[in-house]
């Protein structure tokens, strides 16, 4: 039989292989969560020498998504391929170096048991066909986004518009849903944070969100249409808020305090795609307007 027919015919089948690779992707994003900033990093920093004609940079060893091998940041032991399995290598060697034995943050092993379950969720929610493969993209895009975000309060372009040109291309095969609700998913998205943002600059002289959000919320437009965003908005501000001043005590920050909204806006908006209407309609209900 055929590898397709069979995931077809054996839905826990498709999502235990879903799972297996999300797990794999996950080791992945927590290279890409990592690396990508430091190489933007560097891109800006030669274009702004350029720019003001100053001498560039003596070049260094060769800094990608692909080399050097990942190394202990504390002994520089470079990462075998068998100490590299996800989740079970960080199990096997106890969560330490197998070199130094120095503590291997439990941020890897979350991040990538995150991408799994993520991953045979979506496996599940859709079953074996193009939408889940489309959204298994898509979740992988919006953890990478996230944690970068998190990170350095930064949503790279390089992630978040493919992902929005690709949403208009499935859409456009009426993946999700139709081209037009696609297009001006995408041009409501943008246009509303954008306008909240100049709204608040205007009235404060400060700066409320980042020019990513907009990117961001465009994305998720283009791929679950205008009827996404209302849903995707709500969401995205009650938990930010909430976890918002949570953190914010936690840290014994003050209110000016700068807290990413990327995250919030990902989580959000992965929701509103996966359950948007039955929310929605079982809101209306409840509301006493069906």
């Amino acid at each position: 039989m055929p590898l397709v027919d069979y995931m077809a015919s054996h839905p826990l089948a498709f999502v235990f292989s879903a799972l297996l690779v999300g797990l794999l992707v996950g080791s992945f994003l927590n290279v890409l969560v990592y690396r990508l900033p430091i190489m933007m990093r560097r891109d800006w920093r030669a274009q702004a020498r350029e720019i003001l004609e100053l001498p560039a940079e003596p070049q260094g060893p060769t800094f990608n998504l692909v080399l050097p091998n990942s190394r202990c940041p504390h002994c520089a032991h470079e990462i075998k391929p068998w100490e590299n399995i996800p989740l079970i290598s960080w199990l096997v060697l106890r969560g330490r170096c197998s070199a130094c034995r120095a503590p291997i943050s439990r941020r890897y092993p979350l991040v990538e048991l995150s991408c799994g379950l993520f991953s045979a969720f979506v496996a599940w929610h859709y079953g074996f066909g193009w939408p889940a493969g489309a959204m298994l993209l898509l979740t992988w895009g919006l953890l990478a986004m996230s944690l970068i975000d998190a990170d350095h309060q930064l949503l790279p372009d390089v992630l978040v518009l493919p992902l929005l040109w690709l949403g208009l291309v499935l859409n456009h095969y009426g993946l999700f849903v139709t081209l037009e609700d696609a297009l001006w998913g995408a041009i409501a998205g943008y246009l509303s944070l954008w306008s909240v943002y100049w709204l608040f600059k205007l009235l404060t002289g400060k700066e409320g969100m980042g020019y990513g959000d907009f990117k961001l919320l465009a994305m998720i437009g283009a791929w679950g249409g205008w009827q996404a965003l209302p849903l995707t908005i709500l969401l995205s501000s009650l938990v930010g808020a909430v976890l918002g001043t949570i953190m914010l005590r936690v840290r014994r920050a003050h209110s000016g305090t700068p807290i990413p909204f990327g995250p919030y806006l990902a989580l959000a908006g992965w929701i509103a795609l996966l359950w948007g209407d039955e929310i929605t309609a079982s809101y209306l209900q409840f509301a006493g307007f069906n």
